[in-house]
């Protein structure tokens, strides 16, 4: 007798049993659970989430990872190289080279969400205005957002800071100003491609909301572009960051940031290569840690682009 519930075995004509097709032996996914497969198949994808994780580890436990006080200065101990008391050395003030890029590594890692957060905010709410309300908030955003295109993003926030001042605060606002409306355009042609979509005149033919054909409908499938760009703008803030401090309008000079520690060494380069190359190294990987998550979300989103 055959087991007609075997899903590897299907009777044919006569009687005859024939192999299931492929399609039968593979088990039904959910879409996010395709996504995570193909996420995790992407080795530098998954190289760059380990990274980004560390980073964040160490930002939130940094305090407790930082084995002495970053702003503690010891003048008779100065320019000391790497040891067993000082892992990375010291720096001009005696100050502890590791425990400083520590401490760097939560304001690189607030910085750069905090932005990126605020930005998104702007970004979306501007997109959604233009996409889905109308020609005349479409023109007005836009003409809104090409002025902001014009300012290119550290001349934009140099002009800020220079206005209300040095602080975390006012370099997470200067940079998410200037790169909202990347995301505004990028949603806003999301948004005229899927409200045309047949699923989008369905739900509109039954009598469903404008709010609830965005929220339901639109907004959900027009997002893949925006979170892509979120995850790189989370390493575009970071240089942001890393950028002003080291022209002196950033984060206070005293604050351990990784744009301080390589202006305080770039008058030490070819003698005490490590003050610079440190803070250097942080800035490269934790770049690097998002792009590639970043490309990897991208193939996972859209596999048509792998």
């Amino acid at each position: 007798m055959t087991d007609l519930t075997d899903p590897t075995k299907r009777r044919g004509a006569g009687g005859v049993e024939t192999p299931a097709p492929p399609e039968a032996l593979i088990p039904a996914t959910t879409q996010w659970g395709d996504v995570r497969y193909r996420f995790l198949q992407n080795r530098l994808a998954v190289v760059g989430l380990v990274i980004v994780t560390l980073l964040v580890l160490v930002a939130v436990f940094g305090p407790w990872l930082a084995p002495q006080d970053p702003s503690a200065q010891d003048l008779m101990n100065t320019l000391a190289g790497p040891s067993a008391q000082h892992w990375m050395g010291t720096d001009a003030l005696g100050r502890d080279l590791f425990s400083r890029l520590v401490s760097g590594t939560r304001i690189a890692m607030l910085v750069g969400f905090a932005a990126m957060t605020l930005s998104c905010f702007l970004g979306i709410a501007m997109g959604v205005l233009a996409g889905c309300f109308g020609r005349w908030a479409d023109t007005l955003i836009m003409r809104t957002a090409d002025i902001f295109f014009a300012f290119p993003l550290l001349i934009g926030a140099i002009a800020i800071m220079l206005v209300v001042g040095q602080g975390i605060t006012p370099v997470i606002i200067s940079l998410a100003l200037f790169s909202w409306a990347t995301i505004a355009r990028l949603l806003r042609s999301s948004l005229l491609v899927t409200r045309e979509m047949d699923y989008v005149h369905a739900a509109r033919a039954l009598g469903a909301s404008r709010a609830r054909i965005i929220r339901r409908h639109i907004l959900p499938n027009s997002l893949t572009a925006v979170l892509v760009y979120a995850t790189f703008n989370v390493g575009t803030a970071i240089v942001g960051v890393a950028s002003l401090s080291f022209l002196g309008i950033g984060v206070a000079p005293g604050v351990p940031e990784w744009g301080n520690m390589l202006a305080s060494g770039r008058g030490f380069v070819g003698v005490k290569d490590y003050l610079w190359l440190c803070p250097g190294f942080a800035i490269v990987l934790t770049v690097l840690g998002f792009v590639f998550v970043g490309d990897g979300l991208r193939d996972a989103l859209d596999p048509k682009l792998r």
